[in-house]
């Protein structure tokens, strides 16, 4: 039977996210979402002990911010650190196994958005295009994305980019249910994607959380 799959969403151990665990796990439950990949900024700290509470349901990944732009990682094993060589990250996430595909490649609003020349660089060495992603304030970003997807024979995953419960699930993939990133793989080349957008204020909360986090340090 089908399960739906969230590919992309933050916690508070993100800077620009206020969701912890327990939020996070209640609202998988009552939206009905399976799996969810925890890609917290440069760090997999949130997703391995979120991955102790519901070891069948949590993904470990990590968004990574090289120096070229972010990328979106699952069945992460070890942390990289930000401001990497992207592809010295892609050989570290290889050594690990995981999977890779390239956050919100095309959305210029994005501090890890990609240019078209980097990105040509590297589609030899990932496995996927974040083709839709729920916050792009654009659509036309993720049409982008898919069509260069298209173009280089890759495949796509969606994501809400959830940094608050009330986004999860607002873009995950219906598929079947796996394991391992070689079945995860399989079953993404047969998923059926559901995506909207968000709604474009849901970035104040990113930014209240920004500053919400820079207060208690001040």
């Amino acid at each position: 039977m089908p399960i739906r799959v969230e590919l992309h969403c933050h916690t508070d151990a993100s800077p620009d996210s206020l969701l912890n665990i327990s939020q996070l796990l209640e609202t998988c439950r009552r939206k009905r979402i399976d799996k969810i990949a925890i890609t917290d900024h440069n760090t997999i700290r949130n997703a391995l002990l979120a991955q102790r509470i519901a070891p069948r349901q949590i993904i470990i990944g990590e968004e990574i911010l090289t120096r070229q732009g972010e990328l979106l990682a699952f069945f992460v094993q070890e942390e990289i650190p930000p401001g990497l060589d992207a592809q010295h990250v892609i050989a570290e996430l290889r050594k690990q196994g995981a999977f890779i595909s390239v956050s919100h490649p095309f959305d210029p609003l994005r501090k890890g958005h990609w240019q078209k020349t980097e990105l040509e660089k590297i589609i030899g060495e990932v496995d996927a295009i974040e083709v839709f992603n729920a916050r792009c304030l654009s659509d036309r970003y993720n049409r982008q994305a898919s069509a260069f997807a298209a173009q280089h024979k890759l495949l796509g995953t969606v994501g809400s980019d959830a940094h608050t419960a009330g986004e999860i699930g607002t873009a995950y993939h219906l598929m079947e249910d796996f394991e391992t990133p070689e079945q995860f793989r399989a079953a993404l080349q047969n998923s059926k994607k559901h995506t909207r957008l968000a709604l474009p204020w849901v970035h104040l909360f990113s930014r209240y959380a920004q500053w919400k986090k820079s207060s208690r340090i001040a």
